[in-house]
């Protein structure tokens, strides 16, 4: 089984604000649940975690969470939420309210558009993370390499919060071995915490134009050194992935990108971790039984 642990769709009419710069005039058009299916059977991915798209507003939620309990492999949602706000827990219960409210499994806030690195410190947002904690929900950590420090003491000042950092922390993988050298040490303090896990995912568009797998290769050694298999994640980013490479593309790219591993350890990268960090076994299960 192959589990694709994040993923985007949108319909640009309703909010995506972000799509109207030129840079990413090729993926400003409707992304729906069909396109995705048919992806994902020309791919070989089996089920998804379907992650917001910044559009920053929860009605957002209810349409994904919509899609997750009619699109089975669909597996779980991350929606946004304004985590600095006073009303997390009430967010939280407002979701999962919602029709295939049972199918969130993490909220994720913008943090890498923030422009202070130390977001994540600021008494408030410490609050919301720990009413997410105790709603048993994961934080997806959508940050900048230079906000990577701040996620490390956040990772240490709530520890019964499950972390999964996205994108590696967006690494300057375009710099080569300068953007190496900045990251890595951030990476592995963040790595330190054995309450986050990573996803290997994003890693195309910070390569650059002319990208190749191994450009993403030096990334993708230090995430296995600092995590380790059991902590790392497929994410094809897709279709923000569209601006480098199709979707079979990033797949064999990472496949080319990793080093040689054995089944059981390419089989967490690939499936393992995301269903434990996410919690989905259950739907895992209903995907192939067919229940």
């Amino acid at each position: 089984m192959i589990i694709d642990a994040h993923h985007h769709l949108w319909r640009p009419e309703r909010g995506y604000d972000w799509l109207d710069a030129p840079e990413v005039a090729a993926i400003r058009r409707p992304f729906t649940p069909a396109d995705l299916v048919a992806e994902l059977t020309a791919a070989g991915v089996h089920g998804t975690v379907l992650v917001e798209g910044g559009r920053c507003h929860p009605d957002e939620a209810a349409e994904f969470l919509g899609y997750a309990a009619d699109t089975a492999p669909i597996l779980g949602v991350v929606a946004w939420l304004d985590v600095a706000a006073g009303d997390v827990s009430a967010t939280i219960e407002g979701y999962r309210r919602l029709r295939g409210g049972e199918l969130l499994v993490g909220v994720r806030a913008q943090v890498q558009a923030e422009a202070d690195p130390d977001h994540l410190d600021r008494p408030d947002v410490r609050r919301g993370l720990a009413e997410i904690a105790a709603a048993g929900l994961v934080f997806d950590l959508v940050v900048r390499a230079d906000q990577l420090p701040a996620a490390a003491r956040a990772a240490r000042a709530v520890p019964q919060l499950r972390f999964v950092l996205d994108h590696l922390g967006k690494p300057r993988i375009d710099e080569g071995e300068a953007g190496l050298r900045s990251w890595r040490g951030p990476l592995a303090a963040l790595a330190a915490n054995s309450n986050v896990t990573a996803k290997l995912s994003g890693l195309v568009t910070e390569a650059g134009p002319d990208w190749s797998a191994a450009d993403l290769g030096p990334f993708v050694q230090v995430a296995i050194e600092e995590f380790g298999p059991d902590r790392l994640m497929f994410g094809s980013d897709w279709p923000v992935c569209l601006l480098r490479s199709d979707y079979p593309g990033v797949r064999r790219a990472l496949e080319a990108a990793l080093p040689p591993l054995p089944a059981r350890q390419r089989h967490e990268i690939f499936a393992g971790s995301a269903v434990r960090a996410y919690d989905l076994a259950r739907r895992v299960e209903q995907l192939t039984t067919g229940g």
